[in-house]
């Protein structure tokens, strides 16, 4: 297990040195996507059409930030992540598409996002559940929000962060899946311990 400090735009070299394990600490600008955002990114993709930040090289966090407007600046208040299980039917197209580096979430992620880590370079990461406050702590800025019409949790919320993290490496480079595997183990140990019981 090796530690990395990565500054954005990330590049693909960067990425897969990386392996599951591995932590990461991110540096620079961080946007936040959850489901409405994600459907938005590809109706843009397929129309053509230029999405607001270019994602090239960068990070998304699948998160609704919890906000306040002080004056006319944002501040963060807390910015735990999201399970992010639900962004599984888009987050292959999402990063084939639009060259993004690393994905922050919680509860891992399928098949469909590894083989697309695997293929474009990328990496799956958690961030831990509820620590929404220390997430915050690492926020220095809101840059801007974009999307605001999908109401404050869903809408593209672009952070300047300084050592986001630790961020824990649970899909690679290689397509390995950490999270699978632990429930694939915990399944054959659920099946030993049943046979040994007499359970059928």
């Amino acid at each position: 297990m090796a530690t990395y400090h990565f500054k954005t735009p990330i590049s693909e070299e960067e990425v897969r040195k990386l392996r599951v394990g591995d932590i990461v600490y991110v540096t620079g600008i961080m946007v936040t996507a959850r489901d409405a955002a994600h459907r938005r990114m590809l109706s843009y993709i397929k129309e053509g059409k230029p999405l607001p930040i270019d994602l090239k090289g960068g990070v998304i966090y699948h998160c609704g930030p919890v906000v306040r407007k002080v004056n006319e600046t944002w501040e963060v208040v807390a910015a735990g992540p999201t399970t992010s299980a639900r962004m599984e039917i888009y987050e292959a197209d999402v990063i084939r598409n639009l060259g993004v580096r690393i994905i922050i979430g919680k509860g891992g992620m399928g098949s469909k996002t590894a083989e697309a880590c695997k293929r474009y370079g990328a990496v799956y990461t958690v961030f831990t559940g509820g620590a929404g406050a220390l997430a915050a702590n690492a926020i220095k800025k809101v840059k801007r929000v974009e999307w605001l019409d999908l109401g404050i949790p869903e809408a593209l919320w672009i952070f300047e962060v300084e050592n986001f993290g630790p961020l824990l490496v649970t899909i690679d480079t290689t397509g390995r899946n950490l999270i699978a595997e632990v429930v694939e183990r915990a399944k054959a140990r659920r099946e030993e311990v049943l046979k040994k019981l007499g359970v059928t």
